[in-house]
């Protein structure tokens, strides 16, 4: 038996109980260390993620942990289970963890698409929303890591935006104070909503909005006609299917991820850790948005 926490029902508490340790056959089953809480594990207990998962069920996607013979791997665990002591993964999910490094998987999902999906011209501008939080922390440092010339960071609140400057970011602000001539090669939005319908107007020519997430709501419809015309794109990029459908194409980057958390370009930012008896009070720093970096259990 194994501690862990077990959503029941929508908008219900969690309850912390001793359930059956995970069927490791056919997966590697990893002692979690840390699991990360992203905010679809919110919109999960919200009732308004997309893609619901059958309940009850234990969240947690993104974990760091140990193998049985002490190898300290991460891992994306597509069918959850990383609010538990342990979670059994696709060998195809793990990979290695060097000293010190953590969460590396939120540093590919700003990775992937801003190196593989966009041209990054060297010297552009890169405008990210959601600046304080995981990816938007990952994706400043992994935009300046990759050439960007100008970063400009946009939160959700000015507490939040001198974290955003010292990770490099030029210019930061709050949503609503987003100059209204503010133009970007490449947008990374991992809010949706109308923040993403309002970027399109912001692309340079040959830009590109990168949608990740849909916190603030929905996508709204895009006309390709205001594409053509703008010479501009729109990518997705969701890191947990491309690890189900074609690892081959993320383990490559797994490699130049780690290579620039080696030299120092990029460090992940952890911004709270709470025991696993406090996931209520770290459910409700992320849902509030007031969070900075990544928040973490410790099971």
């Amino acid at each position: 038996m194994m501690r862990a926490a077990v959503l029941t029902e929508v908008d219900a508490p969690f309850e912390l109980r001793e359930v059956p340790e995970p069927d490791g056959e056919g997966k590697v089953v990893v002692r979690v260390r840390a699991a990360g809480i992203n905010f679809a594990d919110v919109m999960i207990r919200r009732g308004v993620y997309p893609q619901m998962p059958e309940l009850p069920a234990i969240l947690g996607t993104e974990i760091a942990g140990e193998l049985e013979d002490g190898t300290r791997v991460m891992a994306f665990s597509s069918g959850a289970g990383g609010y538990a002591e342990l979670a059994a993964v696709e060998p195809a999910a793990l990979v290695p963890l060097p000293e010190g490094a953590s969460f590396l998987l939120t540093f590919l999902t700003a990775y992937i698409p801003l190196a593989k999906q966009v041209r990054l011209r060297e010297g552009a501008t890169v405008l990210v929303y959601a600046a304080a939080g995981g990816v938007g922390t990952a994706a400043i440092q992994v935009a300046l890591a990759l050439g960007a010339g100008r970063v400009v960071a946009a939160a959700g609140s000015t507490e939040k935006l001198g974290v955003c400057r010292e990770l490099g970011a030029a210019e930061a602000y709050v949503y609503d104070e987003i100059p209204d001539d503010l133009q970007a090669d490449v947008v990374v939005d991992p809010v949706g909503g109308e923040l993403f319908a309002s970027s399109l107007p912001r692309l340079r020519p040959l830009g590109a909005l990168i949608a990740i997430g849909s916190a603030a709501g929905p996508w709204p419809p895009v006309d390709p006609r205001l594409l053509v015309g703008r010479n501009a794109s729109v990518h997705g990029f969701y890191l947990g299917r491309l690890m189900r459908l074609d690892p081959g194409l993320v383990i490559p980057a797994v490699g130049e991820v780690l290579e620039l958390w080696t030299r120092g370009a990029v460090k992940p930012l952890v911004g709270a850790e709470f025991p696993l008896d406090e996931i209520e009070q770290a459910h409700a720093l992320v849902e509030s948005r007031r969070s900075v970096g990544k928040v973490v259990l410790v099971p």
